[in-house]
């Protein structure tokens, strides 16, 4: 660790937020970027018609992977540490892992492109297996 944070924590808690960012700028792209970024057809029509609930999913997504960007700085100790800390990176590296090794088979037939699910699960089990490192290093500081 240096200076007395956890690295690996602390790169969990950038690829989180560059994940955020991300479904904030689709959003901002519109239909094309739901397209280009393997949403599905379903989302990318919504969009085009100017309904509201591919915006809200899409926001409630980014709003869920800024907290989690939030929890992995806090245990990076970056920020004063936040309530249910482990329990919570225990969960949120479930959550990853699970997408990222579930998601290929849960995800095929759902609209989503086949190039979506297979490249969003290898995100997805390479932040959880960052964020797993982090925890581990850390287990011990959040008892």
């Amino acid at each position: 660790m240096a200076e007395g944070y956890n690295v690996a924590l602390l790169i969990g808690a950038c690829l989180s937020l560059i994940a955020a960012l991300a479904h904030l700028a689709v959003i901002i792209g519109g239909p094309s970027w739901y397209r280009l970024f393997g949403a599905g057809e379903k989302l990318a029509r919504a969009a085009e018609a100017g309904q509201l609930y591919p915006a809200i999913i899409t926001i409630c997504i980014a709003v869920m992977l800024l907290i989690w960007s939030a929890y992995a700085l806090s245990g990076a100790g970056l920020i004063q540490p936040f309530p249910l800390l482990r329990p919570a990176l225990c969960l949120i590296t479930l959550i990853y892992l699970l997408r990222g090794i579930v998601g290929p088979f849960a995800l095929t037939g759902t609209g989503r492109s086949s190039r979506f699910v297979i490249i969003s699960s290898v995100i997805c089990l390479g932040f959880g297996l960052v964020h797993l490192l982090g925890l581990i290093q850390m287990w011990e500081r959040f008892a």
